[in-house]
């Protein structure tokens, strides 16, 4: 098995070189992440300047890619640049959930909706910062619901998030605001986002949010039509 390894957190993220190492056993591992961090910034793509990739290697041999741009500029530079080819994509382990409609800003997130897009499966791990440091312990569970319920198999993309000592696994759907900004006023007219947790439970745990905070790890679905189809269907009269 080729599995690709990405994040947003770039290349000093402190797990990624313990998810290497996990994934090594699979098969052979390749690395390509961002220079510097770049949360937070969904499926932006650079198109009207050069960025810089730099070749290093992780864990003795594992070619890695330093990206000076986004993760899913990451994806596209090996998947399409270097015309290379996998069977797995792994982003993460993020620092931070990734639920509810914080998907729609996560870069973790919008490596696998890109992977997926060149044709590859592709998952996204996330976990809380707490639980930061004791990111890979809990990967065999994930690992084996997986491969015991062929989720691969019948679908191709993934966002999976991972409390602190986990009670179970839950499939989930998305659920809804879990963070919210308000904006600082630093100096004269510089402006800081300040986010806030805005989570109100609904005890519905076919929700991500809901089944994440309850001490389950949430495995989602998730979709790359964004069209409304009840809309679509309402409209045509289909």
């Amino acid at each position: 098995m080729r599995i690709l390894i990405t994040n947003d957190d770039s290349i000093s993220a402190e797990q990624l070189l313990p998810l290497v190492k996990y994934c090594r056993k699979f098969g052979e591992v390749t690395v390509a992440v961002p220079e510097v961090e770049q949360s937070a910034k969904s499926h932006g793509i650079e198109l009207h300047k050069a960025f810089r990739v730099e070749k290093r290697f992780l864990d003795g041999d594992v070619v890695t890619y330093v990206v000076d741009s986004t993760p899913a500029d990451c994806m596209r530079y090996v998947i399409l640049g270097l015309e290379q080819r996998f069977d797995l994509v792994i982003s993460g382990v993020n620092r931070g959930l990734n639920m509810g409609s914080d998907i729609l800003y996560s870069g973790t997130v919008s490596a696998v909706r890109e992977a997926v897009l060149q044709g590859i499966p592709a998952i996204a791990l996330s976990t809380t910062p707490e639980n930061y440091q004791n990111a890979t312990a809990h990967l065999d569970l994930v690992f084996d619901y997986i491969n015991e319920h062929k989720l691969l198999e019948i679908h191709n993309a993934y966002n999976i998030n991972i409390p602190p000592n986990p009670k179970g696994i839950k499939i989930t759907r998305q659920g809804g605001m879990y963070f919210s900004d308000g904006f600082i006023n630093v100096e004269g007219d510089l402006y800081r986002a300040d986010g806030k947790c805005v989570y109100k439970p609904s005890n519905d745990l076919t929700l991500d949010t809901d089944a994440t905070i309850s001490g389950y790890i949430s495995i989602m679905p998730l979709s790359m039509n964004v069209t409304d189809m009840d809309v679509f269907k309402c409209l045509t009269n289909k």
